[in-house]
């Protein structure tokens, strides 16, 4: 079977053909950096991280491009509000968004642009577009004007009258129409500027996108990706002004679903978000991914406490396993046809469209394996198991995870999970012991209380042989 992605363009799935053969190109929607990076940044960082894994699994060399929006609205406003330059207030949000999606084992792009080092080309392309009737100029402000673009809506499915029928934008008299969309904003006084022939000013968020890819990956390129929320209007504007230049632009266009909070959209409008940091301050960098993967990319993924603790214990029997198994330094280096079987099934379910919750279930099932094979041929079968923690490792490295010594995974995770609990070693302890006294005489209800107590932070007590042992809950 060959890859096979769901092309948002066409609205079907179609066998992956690259432009030139053996090499992919391929640009991602970076974000626009005024915060830190959320949960929904992160979601679409590991889908597409994913592919670029699977793609060189396959073999392709890829040309990987994920830019950085450092000038935009937000990103100006935040800065004023914390009285520094907006260049260092997205410097700061660079850094800390690269720091997250190196924790959560993202691999860098080949390029990652930043749309203010691109601004000469802006200009140029918008001027371009003027000169062929694509875009008119209102003041120191340019418009792109979509009936100039018969193909305007392709991607999202929107009619232009419908649009204009329901149309749910400011109201801008000068425009020609309520959905012509800004290719440069005249700046306000002391905002950053930049000379142009329509005066200072800076470009809109859409031309940055189609200017860089231009730039980094040519006329046309293999694949476009980004959040579902991109399709309208930024990657439909994206095609409007890249095709009004001629530039046939992206054949695959790819959109993950969003990350869901009690059914809602995650997103910093809505104010229900978790910034990464905050969620590996308490969870292995691992286990969230792994939680990000477990449900079909283009699907939304309902983030929970729960959700993510079940991942963990998930991610646990996995590691145990291996644990068992042996180094995973010294798993790697073995394959062969026991585990022939079970590769296929991964890349069959990897080259349908992605579909990583699948592809995790072979994983399992490898495990499953493993598990049967250390509980009844440990010695008889040394090649086996060793066979088998290798095809688990692979599968899992394509994924993203599995990646650290199970000896350190445990080890971060015990003090996740203590963390979790709000209470040290000692505290526990004593609560242990001071449960013990009241067991001895005979105060049930202070020591069902204090067991409780404990319950109620993740921590099981087992009681054996006169003795009180606990553990954190998984």
């Amino acid at each position: 079977m060959s890859l096979v992605l769901y092309n948002t363009l066409t609205g079907r799935k179609e066998t992956f053909i690259p432009i030139e053969k053996g090499r992919v190109k391929m640009y991602v929607c970076g974000p626009t950096v005024y915060d830190d990076s959320h949960i929904g940044h992160a979601r679409s960082v590991v889908v597409f991280d994913v592919l670029y894994r699977y793609l060189k699994f396959l073999g392709y060399e890829v040309i990987y491009v994920r830019n950085f929006t450092d000038l935009d609205d937000k990103i100006i406003v935040r800065a004023k509000e914390q009285g520094i330059g907006f260049l260092e207030l997205a410097e700061r949000y660079i850094q800390s968004y690269s720091e997250d999606m190196a924790a959560l084992g993202a691999l860098k792009p080949e390029a990652e642009p930043r749309a203010t080092e691109h601004i000469d080309q802006m200009i140029a392309d918008i001027q371009a577009l003027i000169a062929s009737d694509h875009a008119y100029q209102v003041d120191g402000d340019v418009y792109f004007d979509i009936t100039r673009f018969p193909d305007y809506g392709r991607l999202s499915g929107r009619q232009l009258e419908d649009m204009r029928a329901g149309a749910r934008v400011d109201v801008d008299e000068r425009k020609k129409n309520p959905w012509d969309f800004a290719l440069w904003k005249e700046s306000k006084p002391g905002e950053p500027a930049w000379e142009s022939p329509w005066g200072q000013g800076r470009p809109g968020w859409h031309i940055e996108c189609s200017v860089m890819t231009h730039e980094y990956l040519g006329l046309t390129f293999d694949i476009h990706g980004g959040g579902h929320d991109l399709i309208f209007p930024h990657h439909e504007n994206e095609i409007a002004q890249a095709g009004a230049l001629g530039r046939p632009f992206a054949r695959y266009w790819l959109h993950n679903g969003f990350v869901r909070v009690n059914h809602e959209k995650m997103s910093k409008s809505l104010k229900n978000f978790f910034t990464v940091k905050e969620v590996l301050a308490v969870y292995h960098p691992e286990v969230l991914r792994y939680f990000l993967l477990s449900k079909h990319y283009r699907g939304p993924v309902d983030f929970s406490d729960e959700a993510l603790r079940e991942a963990g214990r998930s991610l646990d029997r996995v590691y145990r396993a291996l644990q068992e198994a042996g180094d995973i330094g010294n798993v790697q280096a073995a394959s062969g046809r026991e585990t022939e079987k079970i590769r296929l099934l991964f890349k069959e379910a990897m080259d349908d469209d992605l579909n990583t919750a699948r592809a995790l279930g072979h994983v399992f099932e490898a495990v499953r394996e493993l598990n049967r094979l250390l509980e009844t041929q440990r010695e008889a079968e040394s090649g086996v198991i060793l066979e088998w923690a290798s095809a688990i490792v692979e599968m899992g490295n394509v994924l993203g995870i599995l990646t650290r010594e199970p000896a350190d995974y445990f080890q971060s995770q015990t003090a996740l999970r203590l963390a979790r609990t709000g209470l040290l070693p000692d505290q526990i302890e004593e609560m242990v012991r001071a449960r013990s006294e009241a067991r001895a005489r005979k105060d049930w209800a202070e020591a069902d209380r204090l067991r409780d107590a404990l319950k109620a932070r993740g921590i099981l007590l087992e009681d054996a042989g006169g003795q009180t042992s606990w553990r954190i809950e998984s």
